[in-house]
């Protein structure tokens, strides 16, 4: 394990201990073993990506300059709240998806005794977030502008939820209702902002910037999400579960997935009908079928040109931006996706 990701699962630790002895609550043996039993389990599982990138960047921000120990802590301490948001995010996703596993074991509200707990214990986790900027943040000068990035994206991400969901009711009814517009608005406010956008944000209020005058950040960051989102949309039917984790269901559970959009797209009417009939059937033979048809579009070759025309085009953003160190900041960034198994 790298320093870093030892020094930030420290970190971790810190942080639980001072949620779980937080003077605001009476807390009895029993609720503080079920919060740290809910956080083990919620929190430091996935890959850490995002809570590790507010780290990297602040560090490629700084030009090569060493982080003090304040702010590798601080910078931990933001990269944590972003993994407590995602907590959040997923362990109401999974119940508003009714999905069994995630990150390659049980979803949370799957566990016995468990089942609709989980819905408050999302509450808590998101309750986390401005317990924990309070306590470390609250005399920086740009204490304010955390708490507002912080609920702007989330009002963000829980817009595209929304809208991921009424759509997929809607496709319900009439697939043709997915289009590559839909599904880019999906992606873009569910995944990207909090996913790519809210890390290096963290990292550039750390470093006294100002993010009004990063709009163009911003953008590229979005573009990568896009691009990040279709690799979930591709590996969740061509990717190998052992290797991702989980057993993709985009088929059966009727997403608006990109490919979708893509075979609708380039099928004929037969192979749109052929669509219609057996997209979002919980049945092994029509699940069979419509792969069967992404294989016949080789949906897999447009997926490769999709890639390597992506890549293009957001190196192409990254080497127009006038500062090396926010071009190395998003370098990086696209450097850990691109071509990623997982």
């Amino acid at each position: 394990m790298s320093n870093l990701k030892a020094k930030f699962l420290e970190v971790y630790s810190v942080l639980k201990s001072e949620l779980i002895n937080d003077p605001a609550f009476e807390f009895t043996d029993v609720s503080r073993q079920w919060i740290e039993r809910m956080l083990d389990y919620n929190v430091p599982g996935g890959k850490l990506n995002r809570g590790l990138s507010v780290v990297d960047s602040l560090k490629l921000l700084k030009e090569g300059g060493e982080l003090t120990d304040d702010e590798v802590f601080q910078s931990c301490a933001l990269g944590w709240c972003i993994e407590w948001l995602q907590a959040y995010f997923l362990v109401l996703d999974d119940i508003m998806d009714g999905s069994h596993t995630r990150r390659g074991q049980p979803c949370w509200f799957r566990l016995p005794k468990i089942g609709m707990i989980a819905a408050n214990d999302g509450i808590i986790l998101r309750n986390h977030i401005p317990r924990i900027l309070k306590k470390h943040f609250r005399v920086k000068p740009y204490y304010v502008d955390l708490l507002d990035l912080f609920n702007e994206v989330e009002f963000q991400t829980a817009h595209g939820q929304m809208i991921d969901l009424i759509t997929t009711h809607e496709g319900e009814k009439d697939l043709s209702k997915y289009s590559l517009g839909i599904h880019r608005r999906i992606v873009q406010y569910k995944t990207a902002y909090y996913s790519f956008y809210l890390p290096v944000a963290c990292a550039l209020l750390m470093a006294g910037e100002n993010l009004e005058s990063h709009a163009d950040v911003k953008n590229v960051l979005i573009e990568m999400g896009t691009y990040f989102q279709v690799q979930d949309d591709y590996l969740d039917c061509f990717g190998d579960p052992e290797v991702i984790g989980k057993v993709g269901t985009d088929i059966q559970d009727f997403k608006c997935s990109w490919l979708v959009v893509k075979a609708l797209e380039l099928s004929n009417k037969e192979q749109k009908k052929l669509l219609h009939e057996n997209y979002g059937k919980d049945d092994q033979e029509c699940i069979a079928k419509v792969k069967e048809l992404y294989n016949a579009l080789d949906l897999q070759g447009v997926f490769a040109e999709y890639e390597s025309s992506s890549y293009d085009k957001i190196t192409k953003s990254i080497e127009a931006h006038p500062s090396k160190a926010v071009q190395a900041v998003l370098k990086s960034f696209l450097a850990k996706i691109y071509k990623r198994l997982k």
